[in-house]
This record gives C-alpha cells, structure tokens and sequence, in this order.
C-alpha cells in the first residue's frame, strides 16, 4: 500500500508543556484509522499540525510525500472537519456546502444534497442559528462529500444522536467502499465505531502508546471474575493490567488472548471469563489504574 502520510518525532510544545510528543507515525490509502485518546490527550492538535493549521515544535510531516504547510497541491486534497468548526455569521447551510464544492476538486454536489436531507439540514438556515447537532452534521456531511484523498473528522458526533450517529457511520462505510480513501477518525467513544476502524492509533498525554490494526486489538484482553483467592491462582503467571476487589471476589483484566488453555483453566478454578471491547482496553491502557506498567502476576 502506498503512504501518504508521514509523521516524525512530531511535537508540539507550549513553553514547558508538551501537548503532542515525539510522535511517529504512518498511514497509508485507502485505509480508516482510529485516532483514539482520552479528552485532552492531544488528538486535536495532532490533527492540526497534520493540516498544516497549527505549526510543530519539532518534527517532520510529509502528507502525499511533500511539506504540508502553505502547500496547495497537498491541502487541496485534505478536508478537515474540526470540533469546533467555524462559519461567517450570515453564512446558510446552502451557501458553505456551495463553497465546499468550488473547494474541494472530488466534491459531489448530489450526495452533498442526499446526506443534507437524511440529515434534516435546513438548506436556508443561518449556520449560526443551527443547532448543535446539526452544526455536527453540516461537518458530517461536508466531509463525506467532499471525497478527499485525506479526510479527517475530529470528534464529527459531538451533538448528533444516536439515529444521527448511526446514519453518519453507515454512509461513511457505504461511501467508502465506492471511493476508497484515507480516512482519520478522531474519537473517545470507541465501541460506536469499532466495528469501521482498520487502524488504530492511540494517544495518552501526547505520546503516542499504541500504533496496530483493530483486529489485532479485538480479542487482545479478557476479565476473569470469581472469588478472590481462585482468581489470584488463575492469575499466576498472566499479564494483568488491573485488578478490582468486590467483597470477597476479585475482577482482574487480563492482557492476553483468550485461547482454549485459559478457558481450560478458568473450568477448574472455577471463574468465569469475559471478553473486554476495544472501549474497556482503552481504559485500562490509559486510566490511573496501570499508570505504572503492566504486571506480572505471581
């Protein structure tokens, strides 16, 4: 597969505080990509220095194998579609998805117009008087339309609900299978949109932890629950990432693949185990619990 995105040690620094850190990082067509982290863990600002809206500390970006900033020829192939996006005051719905098709060279003014009505976008209305999930789904579908070679959709649910959210995921998949590209889908909420994501990048306090595809994560970890003192003997030996006393029983994860040995074994002690989504992974990879590193049990 081709890349066409190239991060290297990527920092991004505000006097002594380190937002983004020694980041590196590749993606490459044709491919969908979870950018995965916490509120605040920086995935924001990597997604703007990738754009060439915010400039790197120190670092290289290569976006289509060239320099990103004040460069044409990359940004023209690259829609970002921010949290936070911001229109002029007098702007309509009409009006930005009009701008958006003289923007972008691969726009498609139809299915600009088929996602607007599924979405229940007033094509006349004052963007600032949106509300904010429609604010949310003006961004849904400028991105989708826009059928840019990078396409980057930075928290785009924030404000929809669920029928809205679920809409958003399954014309992305359908669109996608028809126009391939590279697309970089920044979350919190990950179990939503699991099942989509190829690849998946995940970012705690600015540094990068984890860089791997999503099957190779699916089915990474596994929760044995029973009492106490046959948990522990369960546990000797296996990677545990945290333990969680409930009276006299114990819930600990596990950071290994549930294969026939440990069901096996779960069978005599007496526990029983459950699969963890890639939603409680996260958690356990990130959360105060395993600040410290994984350990191993005895």
């Amino acid at each position: 597969m081709t890349e066409i995105v190239r991060a290297e040690g990527l920092s991004k620094r505000y006097g002594r505080t380190a937002v983004v850190e020694k980041v590196g990082f590749a993606l490459e067509e044709e491919r969908i990509y979870g950018l995965i982290g916490r509120n605040g863990a920086g995935k924001t600002t990597l997604m703007r220095m990738l754009t060439a809206q915010l400039q790197a500390t120190e670092g290289k970006i290569r976006i289509f194998g060239e320099h990103p900033y004040e460069n044409r020829r990359v940004l023209e192939r690259i829609c970002f579609i921010k949290e936070s996006q911001q229109y002029p005051d007098s702007l309509k719905v009409r009006d930005a998805l009009d701008i958006a098709g003289a923007v972008f060279p691969n726009w498609d003014a139809a299915f600009a117009e088929q996602l607007r009505e599924e979405f229940e976008l007033p094509a006349n209305r004052i963007i600032k008087k949106l509300s904010r999930g429609m604010l949310s789904a003006l961004g849904v579908v400028t991105g989708l339309a826009s059928r840019a070679p990078l396409t980057l959709f930075d928290e785009p649910y924030l404000g929809l609900d669920a029928v809205a959210r679920s809409l958003f995921y399954e014309r992305l998949l359908e669109d996608y299978s028809l126009h391939p590209r590279t697309i970089l889908l920044s979350t919190h909420l990950i179990d939503e949109v699991s099942r989509i994501l190829e690849h998946i990048l995940l970012i705690d306090k600015g540094r990068l932890i984890l860089d791997t595809d999503a099957d190779e994560l699916r089915g990474s970890a596994y929760t044995v629950m029973g009492p106490a003192s046959k948990v522990e003997a369960f546990l000797a030996g296996r990677k545990v990432m945290s333990r969680e006393a409930i009276g006299g029983y114990l819930k600990a994860t596990v950071h290994e693949r549930m294969d026939a040995m440990a069901r096996s074994k779960a069978g005599q002690f007496g526990v029983e185990l459950s699969a963890v989504s890639l939603q409680e992974l996260m958690v356990q990879m990130t959360g105060p619990a395993v600040a410290a590193k994984e350990e191993e049990a005895v």
